[in-house]
Parts: structure tokens; C-alpha cells; sequence
């Protein structure tokens, strides 16, 4: 390729991509964007309703941990508008905006916070389950869900036509169900679910509005332009603060969280590749990634303590330097949850009892089935001779047959071929022999017949 050649190429695939990636050409006019951001932000009337009867939803999923409850909540849910506004009124320098859509946002979060409360309050399940619990500790990757998913949003407001994608984005950036949470901690007094869920939720609304303002400052949407100067540049500066004291904490909470899973992870590698004897098997692994304590406890032979000392000096080795491990074997029950092992056992067995029926029932319905096919199979052999000669009485000797037919799967026809043979009193006619082969692919419901009759 010459350098005229390569110089083509580059810019045929820059014009391409930049036309593939374009953001302007189906964007709408500046007015539009800022007529359909302005009419979401007003939190009243139907809105308002809209807002409790879908954080009712959202409480009610999550105390049965149901997540489909809880995609249905937001999916209804108008927080997005206000929280746009915010975003959309920093981009352009209004001022007024920005104050009505966080007057507006301050209404939809104590509507939401009180609904939450007085469900939970009144509810008869007070249980922490693993859909509420997962809004209770934030991480720096719920800042790239809400940095990316108000993007994804901003982007779509700013189309000529509607799209799908706020709904889509209201998933996955999951506004409503920390505030949910956090009326449950409320209600219940767990105070550290409370503060972790608010948390999740300012994460979430802080960068969709931060991305609204970055989109909004790329496509160059008409400022106001009564604006100080120096005003609105102090405003870009609180903006920025904001945003990095938001994502602090939560980056120093996912940092934590990734070296308790790589802990938890290393450690039951570990127990699970040196604790592994002929006659003793593990009954219980308890690892704490917090104080760094892996308890395992045995079942079976004894093993000596020198064996299990040697074992616990490789832990350095495994990248576990500062881990302490406490095996209790057999009769040792310093530590040990006994009712949590016994639960444990109970449902192994449990659990493996019912693989081992499914498997039989399994087995019984394929010999089911295989009855039923070799007793339809033997009433063909039976019943189609004589029919067939009944039928027809030029032919006689009838033998019926079947075997596989490997070629079939590609034809979209039965593997199972059925064969018959016959002789004949008199030549039949190729009418007579086409009738003869149509009534037994009928009569065997059988597309894969073959006729040999002499």
C-alpha cells in the first residue's frame, strides 16, 4: 500500500466512523430538548401519585424479594425528570432551573422516603432480604451505573423521536429501590442500611446529572445568557466538587469490597486444595474477610496437629500472609455453629436426594415412553398388514419394518424409517402404489415411509 493508499484509507474510515458515531444528526432542536426536559421536572399532581403508587411497588418487591416487582416500580417511577433538570440547568446556566428542579427532586425524595417508612412500618415482614440488603453497601461501580446510565439517558432526551432507552436506563441506574431501602431503615431502626442506601441513591442522581451537564456542554445547547460569568463558572466548579466528593467514599467502599472477595476467594482455594484428605472431609467453611479468620471445620478420621501446623504455615504462600486459620475436628466445638452445620448437612443430603429422583423419574418416563412406542410399534406390525391387505386385495405377504434414518434430520423429516414389503397378485399401477404409500404414512403418522412391493 502506498502512502497515497494508506492516506485514502485513514480518511475513508474516519469519514465512516465519524458518520456511524455521529450524536448531531438526529438530534433535536435546542427548544424541543428544553421544552420536554422543563415539562418532567414538575412533581404534582399525577406525577406525585404516580411517584407513592410506585414506591408501594418498589417496597412491596423488596420486602418479598421479588425482582421482577422491583423492575416494574421503576420502570414507573418519574425521578428521572427532576434529576435531568438539575443536569440540564447546569449545562446551560439556569439558574432558576436548576433550583426548581432540586425543589422539585427534595419533594419526590421525602414523598418516596415517607411512603417507604409507613409501608414498612405496617408490613408484617420485617426481614432483611438480598434484594434490600444489595442497596445497603455502594461501590465505585454504582457510580459508572449512574455516570454511563444518565448518559445513555440525557443522549436519548436529546433525539428527535422518543426512544425506549429511559426506561431502560431507570433500571439499571435504580432510583427508586435505595430510597425504598432506606424507608426500611427507617422504619426498622438499622440505621447503617438507612445511611448506605441514601448514599446509593445520591451516587445514582449525582452523576445522571452530571452526565446531563457533560451532554449538554458537548452539544453546545443555547445558554442563558443573563448569566454572571464568573457566577456561572463558580457554579461549574461547585459542580465539579460535588461530583468528587460523592465518588470518594464509594471508591474506598468498592476498594474494600474487591479485597474481602479476593480474601474469600484465595481462602476457600486454599482450604479447598490443602484440607483435602482421603477419610476426612470438610463440613463447614466460615470465613471472616473483616478479621481475616478462616474456621473449617472437619468430619471423619482425626488429623494430627503437626499435619494441620504445616498446613496453616503455607498460608503466606497462598497470599493469605495475615489470615488465621482454626480447623475444629471431630468433638471440638469451640466456635462451631451447630445448627447452621446440621442445617447444612440436612440439605446436602436433601439436596442430593432430590437430584437422585429427579434423575429416576428422568429414567421412568424415557422407559415410559419407549413402552409406549414399542406397543404403538407392535399394533403397526399387526393391525397394517391385514388392513392393508383388506384395503387392497391384489397385495399379500405383508411385512412391516423399521429402522434409522441418519439422513432424515437434514431432509426436516422423522429419523424413524418404517419399510414395507409385499408381493403382489397382479402388477399394481403407479396410482395404486402412490394411494397404497399416502394411507401408511397416515395411518403411522409417519412422513418416512418406504414401499417394496413385488
Amino acid at each position: 500500500m502506498t502512502n497515497l493508499q494508506e492516506h485514502r484509507f485513514w480518511l475513508n474510515t474516519k469519514e465512516i466512523l465519524k458518520e456511524r458515531l455521529s450524536l448531531t444528526e438526529d438530534k433535536a432542536e435546542d427548544n424541543v430538548i428544553d421544552e420536554r426536559i422543563r415539562g418532567d421536572i414538575t412533581m404534582k399532581g399525577s406525577n406525585l401519585w404516580i411517584l407513592m403508587f410506585a414506591t408501594f411497588v418498589a417496597s412491596v418487591g423488596l420486602n418479598v424479594n421479588s425482582t421482577a416487582v422491583i423492575i416494574g416500580a421503576m420502570l414507573i417511577s418519574p425521578l428521572m425528570g427532576p434529576i435531568m433538570g438539575i443536569g440540564y440547568g447546569a449545562g446551560i446556566n439556569d439558574f432558576a432551573l436548576i433550583r426548581q428542579s432540586f425543589k422539585n427532586l427534595a419533594i419526590a425524595t421525602l414523598i418516596a422516603l415517607l411512603a417507604s417508612t409507613l409501608y414498612f412500618l405496617i408490613s408484617p415482614l420485617d426481614t432483611a432480604q438480598s434484594e434490600l440488603l444489595a442497596r445497603t453497601t455502594p461501590t465505585l461501580w454504582d457510580v459508572l451505573i449512574g455516570l454511563f446510565g444518565g448518559l445513555a439517558g440525557i443522549v436519548a432526551v436529546t433525539r428527535k423521536e422518543k426512544t425506549n432507552v429511559i426506561p431502560g436506563v431507570a433500571i439499571a441506574t435504580a432510583l427508586m429501590p435505595p430510597l425504598c431501602t432506606a424507608g426500611f431503615g427507617l422504619a426498622t431502626g438499622h440505621w447503617s442500611y438507612f445511611f448506605g442506601a441514601f448514599y446509593l441513591y445520591t451516587i445514582n442522581f449525582v452523576f445522571i446529572a452530571l452526565s446531563a451537564f457533560i451532554i449538554v456542554r458537548v452539544f453546545s445547547i443555547t445558554e442563558k445568557k443573563y448569566v454572571d460569568p464568573d457566577v456561572a463558572k463558580r457554579a461549574q466548579h461547585y459542580i465539579v466538587a460535588i461530583a468528587i466528593i460523592t465518588i470518594l467514599p464509594s471508591s474506598y467502599l468498592a476498594y474494600q469490597l474487591v479485597k474481602q472477595q479476593v480474601f474469600k476467594a484465595n481462602a476457600t482455594t486454599f482450604v479447598n486444595e490443602q484440607l483435602n484428605f482421603k477419610n476426612t472431609n470438610v463440613a463447614q467453611i466460615k470465613i471472616d474477610p473483616v478479621a481475616h479468620d478462616i474456621k473449617v471445620f472437619l468430619i471423619g478420621d482425626h488429623i494430627p496437629q503437626s499435619e494441620l501446623n504445616n498446613i496453616s504455615a503455607r498460608l503466606a504462600n497462598a497470599g493469605l500472609e495475615t489470615a488465621k486459620l482454626k480447623v475444629y475436628q471431630n468433638g471440638e466445638r469451640e466456635g462451631i455453629d451447630v445448627t447452621t452445620l446440621k442445617a447444612d448437612i440436612i440439605t446436602d443430603l436433601y439436596q442430593n436426594s432430590r437430584a437422585d429422583l429427579s434423575n429416576k423419574e428422568k429414567q421412568i418416563e424415557q422407559l415410559k415412553m419407549q413402552i409406549a412406542l414399542l406397543s404403538r410399534s407392535k399394533e403397526y406390525y399387526t393391525a397394517i398388514p391385514n388392513e392393508l391387505q383388506t384395503l387392497f386385495p391384489k397385495v399379500n405377504d405383508v411385512l412391516l419394518s423399521q429402522n434409522y434414518d441418519a439422513a432424515a434430520k437434514d431432509q426436516n423429516r422423522s429419523q424413524t424409517r418404517f419399510i414395507l414389503n409385499a408381493n403382489s397378485s397382479k402388477r399394481l399401477k403407479k396410482e395404486e402404489r402412490i394411494q397404497i404409500e399416502k394411507w401408511l404414512q397416515m395411518r403411522i403418522k409417519n412422513d418416512n415411509v418406504k414401499i417394496f412391493i413385488r
